[in-house]
C-alpha cells in the first residue's frame, strides 16, 4: 500500500474515496531510559532512546493505519498527518497519531 502526505499520487488516478483513516499509538519510556536520556539533555547532544521510541511509536500509528485502509479495500492513503504530543504530567507517555484519506488509485 501506497502511504503519502502529499494529496495525489503523481502518475496515478483517484478512482474512489473509502474514508478519513487514523492511526495511533501511546507508548511510555521506562524509569531508566528517562534517567540517561536526562544525562544526555544535560551533557548535549541528542537522545537515542527517545529517537528510537519516537520511530517505534511512528511506526506502529503508520501501519495501524494501513490496516484501516486495507481494511476499507483501499490501495493508498493519501494526505498523511502526523501528530506528536506529550500525554500527562511528567509520566513519559508518548502519543503519536497518524491520519488520512484512505483511496483506491490506478
Amino acid at each position: 500500500m501506497l502511504l503519502t502526505t502529499t494529496p495525489s499520487v503523481e502518475g496515478h488516478r483517484i478512482t474512489r474515496y473509502c474514508g478519513v483513516v487514523t492511526g495511533e499509538a501511546i507508548l511510555g519510556a521506562n524509569v531508566f531510559k528517562d534517567l540517561f536520556a536526562g544525562i544526555r539533555d544535560i551533557v548535549g547532544g541528542r537522545s537515542a532512546t527517545y529517537e528510537k521510541e519516537l520511530q517505534r511509536a511512528r511506526d506502529i500509528a503508520l501501519r495501524e493505519l494501513e490496516e484501516r485502509a486495507t481494511q476499507l479495500g483501499a490501495t493508498a492513503v493519501v494526505g498523511i498527518d502526523l501528530d506528536y504530543e506529550v500525554l500527562g504530567q511528567g509520566n513519559g507517555m508518548l502519543m503519536v497519531s497518524a491520519s488520512g484519506t484512505a483511496v483506491v488509485i490506478e
